[in-house]
């Protein structure tokens, strides 16, 4: 390797490796957000709540790649053009895709880990990340007694009456509790006239402390409705220690998160062979049934019926069916009318139940074919955003993070607006999948090829003098068009009089 080719990717990837850390940690800290409450007020222990940042990290990985590597290549060119370093290379032959050349290398070896990253690495974190949320919000939070009604969030056995609770201290007036955990199906009732009940630190007991009440324990065997016993007990102060459950964070080890984002590319296209025979079943059993069952049991134009089951529409007329039956009665006419519409809303509840089942799959089958151009979209749309980046860093010639984070941040949301567009045509089925995912990277396509070439050929692409000159030439183009239309426009008593108001404004705003 060349001696200027080590300046040119030691450049590029101090600011990669800084910028992609700074974008995955901005878009970490919006999943932080989003989550506050589930994870605050739980007492989850500090390594749960790393697990869960790391591995929505990692999902943060495919949205904050693109931009990491946008920004870092116009920084890089940015820094290596406002230094006067891309001239010298010029100077001495080089040209700018030869300068390139070590960061075109890295970026495919960037774009090609990309894949097996969020085809492997992606799914799996998703997958921890959903099971460990899905835990949190199983967890029960806080006790909550709500005055004169019956709280069982401790145990299914065990209902807490409170008459009344204290806000500032928390004590308990006129406590009830009715405790049947006993296997033996005896059945404790405890009366109190005050107390106190709280979680331990570790919310795996729960600590009862009551004053100046009774205990009535009913005692029960075999033969409990003829044979029973009931003790009472008087206590001035009693404390119990109750075994909690759901308070305490319990992970589990459930795999099953039946998710498209948690399946890579082989799982995904093994979910949409499945899917696409389930769809057309479902179609077919919505379908098939209405029309041979319900609207066209006898009509020989839709269904292919045997002779004994064909009509004569011959007799038939453009007149509705029960006014050409003159003999009819009323009541026989009702009964038709009431037969025709029982069999219409039989049809329409019968279509409406296999429709939505039909749906839902198709819902399912548009998400696993999105997910599956995503995979494939990833490494794509890392080389087009480098190609975006590099040749606007060489072209503004500013480095550091004020211009190019503003250009990096408008062609991001450009991106980011264009994408959930397409996905969300594609996930309604208006579009193909394939239509929806890559749209943004057909459009950002010819953008990076354009500015490949303005920069290679040193065009003053962003040069308000050029800009300027370009209009100054197109002013003096179209002036004997124009010139007269403004002479006679500026000539009209309703423009001199518009003129004399500006003026006489501008000088009642001097005194």
């Amino acid at each position: 390797m060349k001696t200027i080719h080590k300046l040119v990717l030691k450049a590029y990837l101090g600011p990669l490796i800084m910028t992609f850390f700074i974008v995955t940690f901005v878009l970490m800290m919006n999943f932080v957000w989003r989550f506050i409450e589930d994870l605050t007020g739980k007492g989850l222990s500090a390594d749960v709540i790393l697990e869960l940042i790391f591995y929505a990290t990692i999902n943060m990985i495919p949205l904050g790649l693109p931009l990491a590597m946008l920004l870092a290549g116009i920084m890089t060119m940015g820094n290596m053009g406002e230094n006067f370093e891309l001239q010298a290379m010029k100077s001495a032959g080089m040209s700018l895709m030869r300068i390139m050349q070590p960061l075109i290398i890295v970026t495919f070896i960037i774009s090609v880990a990309s894949f097996f990253l969020v085809n492997n690495l992606v799914p799996y974190a998703y997958k921890r990340s959903m099971i460990i949320l899905s835990d949190i919000k199983r967890q029960k939070q806080v006790l909550e007694f709500k005055d004169g009604l019956f709280f069982n969030g401790i145990h299914e056995d065990m209902s807490i009456r409170v008459e009344h609770q204290d806000p500032e201290t928390g004590l308990l007036h006129n406590v009830l509790i009715y405790d049947s955990r006993s296997q033996g199906g005896n059945m404790t009732t405890t009366m109190a006239e005050t107390g106190y009940i709280r979680l331990s630190d570790d919310k795996k007991f729960l600590l009862v402390t009551l004053y100046n009440g009774d205990n009535y324990q009913q005692t029960r065997n075999s033969r409990w409705y003829t044979k029973n016993s009931l003790r009472h007990d008087k206590f001035d102060v009693q404390d119990m220690a109750i075994r909690m459950e759901g308070f305490d964070f319990q992970q589990s080890d459930n795999t099953m998160v039946n998710s498209s984002q948690a399946k890579n590319i082989v799982e995904l296209q093994h979910a949409i062979d499945s899917l696409d025979v389930t769809v057309e079943e479902a179609i077919a059993r919505s379908y098939d049934p209405l029309l041979r069952d319900n609207l066209f049991t006898n009509d020989i134009q839709v269904l292919q019926l045997p002779d004994s089951m064909k009509i004569d529409k011959s007799e038939f007329t453009d007149v509705y069916l029960l006014d050409s039956l003159p003999k009819l009665t009323m009541r026989e006419r009702n009964e038709i009318w009431k037969t025709a519409k029982t069999m219409a809303q039989n049809s329409r509840q019968s279509f409406s139940y296999d429709e939505g089942s039909a749906k839902d799959g198709l819902n399912q089958l548009y998400r696993s074919k999105n997910d599956w151009h995503k995979k494939l979209s990833l490494p794509f749309s890392v080389i087009i955003f480098f190609m975006i980046g590099a040749p606007l860093g060489a072209i503004i010639r500013k480095g550091g993070m004020g211009t190019p984070i503003v250009i990096s941040v408008v062609f991001f949301v450009i991106y980011y607006v264009i994408s959930l567009s397409g996905e969300k045509m594609a996930k309604e089925g208006t579009w193909s999948s394939f239509s929806g995912i890559w749209i943004s990277s057909f459009i950002l396509t010819p953008i990076a090829i354009y500015l490949m070439i303005k920069a290679t050929n040193d065009s003053s692409l962003l040069d308000t003098d050029w800009y300027d000159a370009q209009f100054k030439k197109i002013k003096k183009k179209f002036a004997p068009v124009w010139l007269p239309i403004a002479k006679r426009v500026t000539s009209t008593p309703a423009w001199r009089k518009m003129r004399e108001k500006i003026k006489q404004r501008r000088l009642n705003r001097a005194k």
